[in-house]
């Protein structure tokens, strides 16, 4: 068997493992503090996040780009293959995914399915939505994964209650 082939297969076993994820908070209090008093104004300048590297294959850290966001990943023998950054606000019933990546060697093996799906049994009663356009190429996907999906992955606003980061 080949490489490519026998890596494809492990990427497969991989997203069947979805649910099984390893959390870090890597909440700044502090920082969240000075966001909320300040609506925004103060905070960011400090930087972004340092997310941590867990040992598990699939991990739900702080996103490495937007604050206040959090980011599933799957890691294949210490490997990146697939992530996502995602939000939620419970009190409208709302949740955002942004920029999923699967890295080209692990596409098509049913890692963002399963991530997106594990974000939605994790968070029921949710619809989720993003918050930009599907480029050309993607919208295969989203019709895809947004099938049965309240919310369908269509484009919407953040709320009120969550920041953009």
């Amino acid at each position: 068997m080949a490489i490519a082939d026998e890596r494809q297969r492990a990427a497969r076993t991989l997203a069947q493992r979805a649910h099984e994820v390893g959390r870090a908070s890597g909440r700044e209090l502090w920082r969240e503090a000075l966001q909320w008093i300040s609506r925004g104004r103060l905070g960011r300048q400090y930087g972004l996040p340092v997310v941590p590297e867990l040992g598990t294959p699939w991990q739900d850290t702080v996103s490495g780009e937007r604050v206040g966001w959090r980011q599933r990943a799957a890691n294949l023998d210490g490997e990146f293959a697939f992530s996502v950054d995602y939000q939620v606000c419970h009190r409208c019933g709302l949740g955002w995914v942004e920029q999923p990546h699967t890295w080209p060697q692990y596409q098509r093996c049913g890692l963002a399915s399963a991530g997106l799906a594990a974000l939605r049994a994790e968070h029921p009663g949710i619809a989720w939505h993003t918050l930009g356009g599907h480029f050309a190429e993607s919208r295969g996907f989203w019709t895809v994964v947004g099938a049965g999906v309240s919310g369908a992955y269509q484009q919407r606003r953040l709320c009120l209650h969550v920041g953009r980061g």
